[in-house]
């Protein structure tokens, strides 16, 4: 007989990166209720392109994550398209953002904003 083993699905994840970020800026702005929305919409070289905003309300049908303090906010449409993904904010040569880690993603563009699937 085997053993049955169960795993607490990986929804969408912040790294610590990013959760420092959406903190620093909550405070930054003086607003604690501020959590960071991401969301899919078509377009971009790719087919689709993810999009964030930050955002004190939580609608009825959003998903919220949060981690560490931190809260990411999804919209059903866009959750199924993110799935396993991981977001990040990286600061490089090409400015600072946040990006997403999306393994369902079969190719992106070069800049990484936009996908498809």
């Amino acid at each position: 007989m085997s053993a049955v083993q169960s795993h607490d699905p990986v929804i969408i994840s912040l790294t610590e990166s990013a959760v420092n970020k959406i903190q620093s800026l909550a405070v930054e702005e003086g607003r604690e209720n501020l959590k960071l929305r991401v969301y899919v919409t078509g377009g971009g070289c790719s087919g689709f392109q993810y999009g964030f905003r930050f955002d004190e309300e939580v609608q009825e049908e959003d998903t919220e994550i949060e981690s560490n303090g931190a809260t990411l906010l999804v919209d059903p449409l866009s959750y199924q398209f993110l799935v396993g993904s991981r977001v990040d904010y990286v600061e490089n040569l090409q400015g600072a953002r946040f990006t997403v880690e999306n393994p369902m993603a079969t190719t992106t563009c070069g800049c990484g904003s936009s996908f498809s699937v």
